[in-house]
């Protein structure tokens, strides 16, 4: 069963306000920001919170390019690579004036970014199917 719209909505929130921010608790104090830690982590957060309010205006976006496939979904591996162009829209917003996300420098927003995007994605195509598995019966609706 394909994930629909909705569902794919539904899992991107869940697993980065879910998976995200666990593994944003963990990896923040070891990121190369040069800010006091509280600093870091509302940056680290505020990058978090970004990734997923444009993360559903991009599904809408993915949505519209795979109703030209014929199987109206991507391979997984570009679900991995979508993060490059996420990353990098984050990444100019961050950098061109969207002040209230705080300091993070290049490497620090790159290792923070990536690694968050790669657990995210492993967790999504692995164990979230075990537990979850109404999720792929309702074409990846978690309600």
């Amino acid at each position: 069963m394909l994930p629909t719209l909705n569902g794919r909505i539904q899992t991107r929130i869940f697993l980065l306000a879910v998976v995200g921010s666990i593994w944003t608790l963990i990896i923040t104090p070891v990121l190369p920001t040069g800010a006091p830690l509280g600093a870091s982590y509302g940056a680290t957060f505020s990058v978090l919170l970004v990734t997923l309010v444009l993360g559903v205006l991009w599904e809408l976006v993915y949505h519209g390019i795979q109703q030209f496939r014929w199987e109206k979904d991507w391979p997984t591996l570009f679900g991995l690579l979508t993060g490059i162009p996420e990353g990098l829209l984050v990444w100019f917003l961050f950098a061109g004036g969207v002040t209230w996300i705080g300091s993070l420098t290049g490497p620090a927003f790159v290792i923070h970014f990536a690694s968050t995007w790669l657990i995210v994605w492993l967790v999504a195509n692995g164990p979230m199917r075990v537990p979850f598995i109404h999720w792929r019966i309702n074409g990846g609706r978690l309600i």
